[in-house]
């Protein structure tokens, strides 16, 4: 069972990462910051549709702010989804301002709703950890799912992952008739290889979405990732590996059932191959990115020793042992899928 003991540390935004995000154009100006929005007045929290707590608490600003708030978070909107361009954003409004007091960077959510249609979308305005942003970043690069984000300073803005959260998959669909068990354990599978290779931490049934598509024959899932904050920071090996965590323990169940080790096994290496050719395709980024975490500190001294060690033992690879921190562990883990 994997355990994590500590509250993770909050690491600023280095030099060397910063050049990257403006080298990419992930570094934007922005018209309103992370420490603006604190200057809320009032919270209520927020229940959903059955009256659970959701922890998240909406915020109310004095009415001297809050016009000017509303409007600058649209113009980020507009510079998420638009390029900028505030002409398409006249008919969208700011439904609701949302803070998670309980997450690490106590992310706001934003709703933002069309007054044509009322289709309503969500965004989230956070204070940049350098973890999470190296964990969007090779999200970005090498998984099959590509990210929206931005950076200015301090503030980091993230567009929202569409999907069912997994707790809420495992607690209320796991009896549906369109169930395709053997695809979703299959998906698990190979969600569990991409989070080890690319050491994303704490994947645990709240901190991923499943997206569902129906096919013309048969329903497919992918399992998406939505909390990149243990991006190559804890020292056990099982911090890694979704399948360590009694939360996820329906799927893990679900795979025991259906999917034979032979099977897994041809999982794993289809992922590994596909990592890789991303690895390949995008060789300069993945280049620059390791080279800013190589010369960057994102996690404690014990934890890369830890980790090292652990890993060495796992892939019987002594290069490991020679890793002074987390973006060398990376390029090493990464350097295994490339000789699989």
């Amino acid at each position: 069972m994997a355990l994590i003991s500590k509250k993770k540390q909050v690491y600023p935004i280095s030099k060397g990462l910063r050049d990257y995000l403006i080298n990419h154009g992930r570094e934007v100006d922005i018209p309103i910051h992370y420490d603006e929005l604190l200057r809320y007045k009032d919270s209520i929290a927020l229940y959903d549709s059955k009256e659970q707590d959701t922890l998240w608490e909406t915020v109310f600003y004095e009415q001297t702010d809050r016009e000017e708030i509303h409007y600058n978070v649209k113009r980020i909107y507009a510079i998420l989804k638009a390029g900028g361009d505030m002409s398409v954003m006249d008919h969208l409004y700011i439904d609701r301002i949302d803070l998670c007091i309980y997450g690490n960077t106590q992310p706001f959510r934003i709703r933002i709703v069309n007054r044509i249609n009322d289709n309503f979308d969500y965004f989230y305005i956070k204070n940049a950890d350098a973890s999470r942003v190296y964990g969007l970043e090779l999200e970005h690069l090498l998984s099959p799912n590509r990210i929206s984000y931005l950076v200015h300073r301090n503030t980091l803005i993230e567009e929202h992952i569409a999907g069912i959260p997994g707790d809420k998959f495992m607690r209320l669909h796991m009896q549906d008739s369109h169930l395709n068990p053997i695809r979703l354990a299959k998906e698990f599978v190979k969600f569990n290889e991409r989070c080890f290779v690319r050491l994303l931490g704490d994947m645990h049934s709240s901190n991923f979405v499943i997206d569902v598509t129906p096919d013309f024959e048969e329903t497919n899932y992918r399992i998406r990732a939505i909390d990149f904050d243990q991006q190559s920071y804890e020292g056990k090996k099982s911090i890694y590996l979704p399948q360590y965590f009694k939360e996820n323990n329906v799927l893990i169940q679900l795979g025991m059932k259906y999917i034979t080790p032979e099977s897994m096994r041809q999982y794993q290496r289809e992922e590994r191959a596909l990592i890789a050719t991303r690895v390949k395709s995008s060789k300069q980024e993945i280049e620059s990115i390791l080279q800013a975490m190589e010369n960057d500190q994102v996690s404690p001294l014990e934890n890369i020793d830890s980790l090292r060690r652990e890993l060495a033992r796992h892939y019987k690879n002594q290069k490991f042992m020679s890793c002074q921190n987390m973006g060398q562990i990376l390029r090493v883990s990464l350097q295994q899928v490339l000789n699989y």
